[in-house]
């Protein structure tokens, strides 16, 4: 199983494999994924090995085939739209190939799927489920995949809490607050952050209340936590880049409320129980919004949203409606509805 190269989309593709272990129920599952999106599957219950793909030159598709190869799959199935996922499988003669026939693969595919008509109107889920559905098809002639409500949960040990809990407290916070966590960044595109300044003032009102603010998110969300903690009143705790996935996922786990852009940590917060607010402006919440209940989605469209763009040609009006006191208002709505992720 070639996962998806995103955290986001690696969340969403989560009840595939519960709906793939439903129809082979005693198949050993291999998930292939890059590093960082693997870090989601560290604990989950939907697969048996987590295998690593680095790409580190021109000879990593070839050296990956072989390692396949090794595993002698019966059956790969490609979340991952890309040429190269399909060229892996042919190339480790895989017997049975099943994936979209999208960037001119269909030929190295034993089952290209046509990339459904409803695929821009519907919830990406049913995308990953819709290949699940094409698989018990070929199997059994009929498909249930889309008749379960997907489930997203993602179970994270106490350990992994203990350990989350213990990094906060090398930071000198204080346990007895509440904890809010910030992901002020997007690593593909600059459009669907919300203003460094905005984060700052809402890190001000939750720490005037009595909060500990901590910022998540990636090495290259680094400059963006910059500006937040350079343009608060009250500093707040600086852990964007400190953190793997699987580190910020346990994290997210132990926290009262996040705040976040439409980013991978949207996905993860319902995953394991966390109120989560999604600030959403040039993408288009009804295919990419965090499918829960937990996943409050903050979004004031202008008539141009949503462009999808990367940057904002104009004057980025989709994120400026948004202040602050809203999503403060909105967050001590929901701060007490978290729920626990069963084991």
């Amino acid at each position: 199983m070639r996962v998806p190269n995103w955290v986001g989309d690696a969340v969403m593709c989560v009840p595939a494999l519960r709906a793939l272990r439903r129809i082979l129920p005693y198949a050993k599952i291999s998930l292939v994924s890059r590093p960082g999106a693997a870090d989601i599957f560290r604990e989950a219950d939907c697969a048996d090995e987590v295998l690593i793909f680095e790409r580190t030159g021109l000879t990593s598709a070839w050296k990956q085939s072989q390692e396949w190869r090794r595993h002698r799959f019966d059956l790969a199935l490609l979340f991952q739209n890309a040429f190269e996922a399909a060229a892996i499988a042919f190339l480790a003669r895989v017997p049975a190939r099943i994936g979209y026939d999208t960037e001119r693969r269909g030929f190295l595919l034993t089952h290209p799927i046509p990339s459904p008509a409803w695929k821009n109107d519907r919830h990406e889920v049913f995308y990953y489920l819709n290949i699940i559905s094409e698989l018990g098809r070929a199997i059994t002639g009929t498909t249930q995949s889309e008749s379960i409500a997907p489930d997203f949960a993602l179970h994270v040990s106490d350990d992994r809490k203990r350990q989350a809990r213990e990094l906060l407290l090398r930071h000198e916070t204080d346990p007895g607050k509440s904890l809010i966590l910030l992901c002020p960044g997007s690593v593909n595109s600059r459009a669907k952050r919300w203003p460094a300044e905005r984060y700052a003032a809402l890190a001000d009102q939750f720490i005037e209340t009595g909060a500990t603010v901590a910022l998540i998110g990636s090495p290259g969300e680094r400059e963006v936590s910059e500006q937040v903690c350079a343009q608060a009143r009250h500093r707040p705790v600086m852990l964007t880049g400190e953190t793997s996935v699987a580190e910020v996922t346990a994290l997210i786990a132990v926290a009262d409320l996040l705040v976040t852009n439409d980013t991978g940590p949207a996905h993860i917060g319902p995953a394991v129980g966390t109120p989560t607010l999604v600030i959403f402006g040039p993408t288009n919440p009804s295919t990419t919004r965090p499918f829960s209940p937990l996943g409050v989605v903050i979004r004031r469209p202008p008539d141009c949203a949503p462009c999808m763009l990367r940057d904002c040609p104009i004057d980025h009006r989709c994120m400026t409606a948004i202040t602050p006191g809203e999503i403060f208002e909105r967050a001590r709505e929901i701060m007490h509805h978290r729920v626990e992720v069963p084991a």
